[in-house]
């Protein structure tokens, strides 16, 4: 399987750029504008909300119906597609949950049709983020830019997926995948900066002393490079002046307003330093390799179920508490499950029948309320 860039297919095809545009437009338009005949069935019916939904059924046609009423207006998407891997994925009782025999440039065309459909059901302020095998990934990527822009590309996430492995091939261990991060319109993407909290060994590191009151703390400087003047900073506080070179980082106020709080540390020799409290700190930046492994089979409702916790970091980062959260591919249905905890409207699709009958255990068993559809064709 050999993939070309824009220009080399040019150069080949002796054909303009314009062309090759025109192509490509018009295979979209034909994705988007054949009509299959069919409908929603309602099976089961527990609340009266429009959303909250999951639809049995291809979500090629289910999703292309779904444009009728929510083009432009779902905020987040997460899929977690089968990988083109050729294999049939097992439940712990040997059923078969789902097949995965598309390969190559087969798989790949079955993905750009639903990602061109999912694009246009994204709000302006939408995101997407592609959860796929590393093998493929870079692949899926061409297809992503080509149908969302390269410019609406934010960020390729490596998720340690598993342990260390020491199999015999003559190859490096493979224990992450990967998640494409895609914005509808780049800069107008819902974005809440939900920070990644503190660890106990990261605050053993950060905040080693601990103050009989104030709790853990480390201390700073309250002077910076830079010799002030005239200026506030750079006269005496509490008889003391700056070392030679540097001034006050704040103004004599504010450090009388600090020592009066018990927030500036006395050294033995009297050299003050600011207390930084543990308690106050903001969380760190989520950075692009995450680390939320696979649990064994023995411990999930579905194969390929993915950690809950790595659900929420997408949910709460790219989506609002009005938000609509699609996943097409819902397998246990997680990120309904997830969207549900955290007050997002939601519709998950899946044309597993073992999908169909794990999301309906785990929703009753959850106290989860949906409403159950099928998609029947007209055809």
């Amino acid at each position: 399987m050999t993939f070309l860039t824009v220009d080399e297919v040019v150069k080949n095809l002796k054909v303009t750029h314009q062309s090759i545009s025109q192509y490509i437009k018009n295979k979209e338009l034909a994705v988007l504008h054949s009509s299959p005949k069919g409908r929603l069935n309602l099976v089961e019916k527990a609340h009266d909300l429009e959303e909250n939904k999951f639809i049995f059924g291809d979500n090629y046609f289910v999703l292309k119906k779904l444009l009728d009423s929510y083009q432009h207006k779902v905020d987040l998407i997460y899929i977690d597609p089968p990988f083109g891997t050729g294999q049939d994925f097992n439940s712990i009782n040997d059923d078969t949950a789902y097949s995965d025999k598309l390969v190559k440039s087969e798989f790949l065309e079955f993905l750009r049709k639903r990602l061109i459909i999912l694009r246009e059901l994204m709000s302006a302020q939408g995101s997407i983020y592609v959860h796929i095998d590393k093998k493929i990934g870079h692949y899926v990527k061409i297809i992503m830019d080509e149908i969302f822009g390269y410019n609406n590309f934010i960020n390729d996430i490596t998720r340690i997926k598993c342990n260390p492995k020491n199999f015999a091939r003559n190859a490096y261990g493979n224990f992450s995948d990967m998640i494409l991060f895609y914005a509808k319109e780049r800069d107008r993407n819902i974005w809440n900066e939900v920070k990644e909290p503190m660890s106990n060994e990261k605050r053993k590191k950060l905040f080693p002393k601990k103050h009989p009151k104030l709790g853990y703390y480390t201390s700073n400087p309250i002077h910076a490079p830079g010799q002030t003047i005239d200026g506030d900073t750079g006269k005496k506080w509490k008889g003391l002046l700056p070392p030679k070179g540097r001034h006050w980082r704040y103004s004599r106020e504010v450090l009388t307003e600090l020592d009066n709080q018990g927030l500036i540390e006395w050294s033995k020799n009297g050299n003050p330093r600011k207390i930084v409290l543990a308690k106050n700190h903001k969380g760190f930046k989520v950075q692009d390799v995450w680390q939320y492994k696979d649990k064994g089979l023995s411990y999930v409702d579905y194969p390929t179920q993915k950690n809950h916790e790595l659900l929420t970091r997408i949910i709460e980062n790219s989506s609002n508490e009005d938000s609509i959260v699609l996943d097409c591919f819902a397998g246990s249905g997680g990120t309904l499950t997830v969207a549900n905890k955290l007050k997002r409207k939601w519709i998950g699709i899946d044309n597993s029948p073992h999908a169909y009958k794990t999301i309906k255990h785990i929703f009753k068993r959850s106290a989860i309320s949906c409403n159950y559809y099928e998609y029947e064709s007209l055809i």
